[in-house]
């Protein structure tokens, strides 16, 4: 890619002072005048690079030329590095080698392991940054995948699919790909997906506009107002999971939270998750259903050795 040979060339200028387009050429793989044209890019960006024809020519910046001092801002070479760290969880080796030649022209290396970004649950076994490579890997390579899936009904079935886009989201990350055993775009989250397989079909990107932004794809899903009462012994989820403006706080220290939620099987377990820390206020109807989820559940453990 032409940005990490210009990278690249900057770094051995820096380095080495002074080199011949020839050498660049040569180590590049490309054209003596592909390196000429890449100076002149440098050049218009505002890089003092110059070439020097005769003996001992060559191609070289100003000798007085420092890159952190004369093109960033200690603010902005911080934003570079810390965006690029953050970018490492890809797994993309050309950018574990951008973020060593800057943080080594910045003189910032003690700067580089600021962060670690885990995909994983605290406490499980499962490889989802393993995942996470392995599908990076197939959307840039338009590979078709194959892999178990469960639903939220704990369903199990194979799917074949397009992957197309990884998203974040609530604490989680979604596959969204073309189904080709369902024959329409769908949303996975890689939570639920074992025994991914990246196969040796290969697929045409389809027009950007058959996928399905999120807000069509969140547009047939039902949001309800619930309100909830979460005691003291819940407030470090209050904080973690509702906005600010959402929640109130009571004179006995429990949280009174007026929020919206999607309508669905998700939502009596999300609520059942506070344990005895929460009660549902309102709607009336979801009330009841979390009080006969409950029963239910009790039934489960009566008159039983």
């Amino acid at each position: 890619m032409q940005i990490n040979r210009l990278f690249e060339i900057v770094y051995i200028l820096l380095d080495k002072k002074n080199i011949t387009a020839r050498e660049l050429a040569k180590r590049f793989e490309v054209s003596v005048r592909t390196i000429y044209r890449d100076i002149d890019t440098l050049s218009s960006a505002g890089i003092p690079i110059y070439a020097s024809q005769g003996k001992g020519g060559g191609i070289a910046l100003l000798d007085d030329y420092i890159l952190n001092k004369s093109v960033l801002s200690e603010n902005e070479q911080n934003e570079i590095l810390f965006a690029l760290q953050g970018l490492t969880v890809t797994r993309n080796p050309e950018t574990d080698k951008v973020l060593a030649k800057l943080s080594s022209l910045f003189n910032k290396k003690n700067k580089i392991n600021w962060i670690e970004v885990d995909l994983s649950p605290w406490g499980s076994n499962k490889n989802q940054r393993g995942q996470f490579a392995v599908l990076k890997d197939a959307i840039l390579n338009r590979q078709v995948i194959e892999f178990e899936y469960f639903n939220t009904s704990g369903e199990k079935s194979s799917r074949k699919v397009e992957p197309v886009r990884l998203s974040f989201k609530v604490n989680a990350w979604y596959l969204h790909g073309f189904c080709l055993s369902k024959k329409a775009y769908r949303t996975f989250k890689v939570s639920r997906m074992s025994g991914i397989r990246v196969t040796q079909e290969f697929f045409v990107e389809r027009l950007p506009e058959e996928l399905p932004e999120a807000a069509q794809e969140q547009k047939s899903q039902k949001w309800i107002e619930v309100r909830l009462k979460i005691s003291p012994h819940g407030a470090y989820r209050v904080f973690d999971e509702f906005d600010e403006k959402e929640v109130t706080k009571n004179q006995d220290d429990s949280f009174t939270v007026a929020t919206s939620l999607p309508e669905s099987k998700w939502l009596t377990s999300y609520i059942l998750s506070f344990g005895a820390d929460v009660e549902v206020l309102a709607p009336q109807y979801i009330r009841e259903m979390i009080q006969n989820k409950l029963e239910e559940m009790i039934g489960k453990y009566k008159n039983k050795r």
